[in-house]
């Protein structure tokens, strides 16, 4: 199958506009080999083809699950590559605490391990973070100001992250600077303390379990230990599926989000002019910044025909969330464009959190980091700069998928 697939490039995948222009027109969902990768997979590019995929229970993401042997040239696939490199040089002990995280789970299994993480992500906690999430840009942003600039990534949208995640779990007081220490070598650092890091933060972890289990506050752990309806490795994933999920992908949407401002002052503009956009503006950041490129891989347990191609049982699909959120069949010729003022329709209007069972349960915790941040950054003032020329920015290729900011300096 390798023969005829299509080898993407980075830029294709993170081009909305020219990178899935052919693919999103041909009649068979296209194969495909994601940058940095070497097995192929169909990839689904169109929002309507999108959704159903991630509602279609005959595409499911535990491929122990088909029914079978599955085909052997799907014994290996994009999937394995991914994890395998994530994984590279880590405990081989620890990795189950990371890499067994709900995306890979399905039906009842999934079920089990995310209602409990549904009951305690309440709008109530979550409404109830604000005050703490404004109070941290506040005084990150006192301090890039009083150091006349910053790194919107790394010393700003990174740090702000992990805070939150810190008050989200629990973290106490005392022990705050050492975790948020250990999540930044884990999530974000250049690799060399990732392996000691995962160490420290699982016994961690593993420490404010009992002590939640002996004196319940009101952060998610003692909500997540009610009823004792999870295992403690189970709590253990939770709390990597927050940091996994919580820190490196929202930091990096933050930053792209303010670059895309930034690449289209008149948008940025009509935002400070008119604070009233601010709740249009955040949807649409997330359309059309889609930091989640690619989506998980999905396999089909039977042999059936979707979006016009006949898949065979244990074959691999995966779906491109940036192209079905650029996708001109259901956004109009002006789906590449950024529109701070853009009306949608009912639900989120796009899949920058995905869709279906799996869909993000830190979405709202997420709209509400977008809405303060661009409310101090582009609503308040009107002076952010970046400190470099635009061609000066630097940009690093994850496998699977396309470029990503490395840093973000700017002034203010």
């Amino acid at each position: 199958m390798s023969e005829n697939a299509v080898h993407l490039t980075p830029e294709q995948v993170e081009d909305p506009a020219r990178g899935y222009a052919d693919l999103r027109t041909r009649d068979e969902l296209p194969q495909v080999v994601l940058p940095g990768l070497t097995t192929p997979v169909r990839l689904v590019t169109r929002y309507a083809d999108v959704k159903a995929a991630l509602t279609e229970p005959r595409l499911i993401r535990d491929r122990t699950r088909i029914p079978g042997d599955a085909d052997e040239a799907q014994a290996s696939d994009a999937q394995d590559e991914l994890l395998e490199a994530a994984s590279a040089g880590l405990p081989a002990e620890y990795v189950k605490y990371f890499a067994g995280h709900l995306a890979l789970f399905d039906g009842e299994e999934h079920a089990h391990r995310r209602a409990p993480l549904t009951r305690a992500f309440t709008a109530r906690r979550i409404a109830a973070l604000r005050t703490f999430v404004e109070r941290t840009a506040d005084a990150l942003v006192a301090e890039a100001e009083g150091n006349g600039g910053t790194d919107l990534l790394g010393a700003f949208a990174y740090p702000l992250a992990t805070q939150v995640i810190c008050e989200l779990i629990g973290v106490e007081e005392r022990d705050r600077d050492q975790v948020c220490s250990w999540m930044r070598d884990f999530a974000f650092g250049d690799g060399s303390r990732a392996g000691e890091a995962l160490v420290a933060l699982v016994e961690y972890a593993k420490e404010l379990i009992a002590r939640r289990r002996a004196e319940p506050t009101e952060d998610l752990i003692s909500a997540l230990l009610d009823g004792d309806v999870l295992t403690e490795d189970e709590l253990i994933g939770i709390v990597f599926l927050l940091i996994n999920t919580g820190i490196t992908p929202p930091a990096l949407f933050l930053a792209h989000a303010a670059l895309a401002l930034l690449d289209h002052p008149e948008q940025a503009a009509r935002l400070h002019a008119d604070p009233e956009l601010l709740p249009r503006a955040v949807p649409e950041l997330l359309r059309y910044v889609s930091i989640v490129r690619i989506g998980a891989t999905l396999y089909a347990t039977e042999d059936f025909d979707f979006a016009g191609t006949a898949l065979r049982r244990g074959e691999s699909v995966t779906v491109a969330l940036l192209a079905a959120d650029h996708d001109p069949e259901e956004f109009g010729d002006g789906a590449g464009q950024l529109d701070v003022g853009r009306e949608f329709g009912r639900g989120d209007g796009h899949l920058a959190f995905g869709h279906g069972a799996h869909y993000c349960i830190g979405a709202a915790l997420g709209r509400l980091v977008t809405s303060v941040v661009l409310d101090r950054l582009f609503v308040r003032r009107d002076d952010l700069r970046l400190a470099v020329s635009r061609a000066e920015l630097e940009f690093g290729h994850w496998p699977g998928d396309g470029f990503h900011l490395l840093r973000l300096p700017v002034r203010l």
